[in-house]
């Protein structure tokens, strides 16, 4: 279980690095050589990542993988990463966005902007939902679906690995 978290921060840190490159903040070329950082800030837009947003009405999910806010275009991106088993891809997907409505429906009400929920799932063995092209879209950056796929597949087969070595 540990790994596929560290697979899915791995993911989160490819998205950061590619967001920040479009928005003009210097990062690392390698995710592995990159130093995270809580906030990122250029001009109107900033990024958050891991960030509990305090709202005035109680929501229980207030922390979403990465939050892209632009002042200029008054709008709001929240994104959420996960890697289920391939075939909860669809279920997982749907979840997320349910997960987080309150939270879009209360950044609306305080900050005045413009909120969209955008899930970013890749299932055990690289399978992506058919939305997950016009997701990263919405994204600032070039952002590669295959990178996805093999960070998820290699995460995948390093679990199979461990596996079969402890029990031979």
């Amino acid at each position: 279980m540990t790994i596929i978290i560290i697979i899915i921060i791995i993911i989160i840190i490819i998205i950061i690095i590619i967001i920040s490159k479009a928005l003009g903040i210097e990062t690392a070329d390698k995710w592995y050589s990159h130093m995270h950082k809580p906030v990122y800030e250029e001009g109107d837009v900033t990024v958050l990542s891991d960030q509990a947003i305090h709202t005035d009405r109680e929501v229980t999910a207030n922390r979403p993988d990465i939050i892209i806010k632009n002042k200029k275009e008054k709008t709001c991106t929240l994104i959420d990463v996960a890697i289920p088993a391939d075939r909860h891809v669809v279920q997982k997907e749907a979840e997320k966005k349910l997960k987080y409505k309150s939270l879009c429906i209360e950044i609306q009400r305080m900050w005045n902007l413009k909120c969209t929920i955008l899930p970013v799932i890749t299932g055990d063995t690289g399978i992506v939902t058919r939305s997950l092209r016009k997701n990263l879209e919405a994204v600032p950056g070039k952002h590669s679906i295959d990178s996805l796929q093999k960070t998820a597949i290699l995460g995948t087969s390093h679990i199979i690995r461990k596996v079969l070595h402890c029990e031979a």
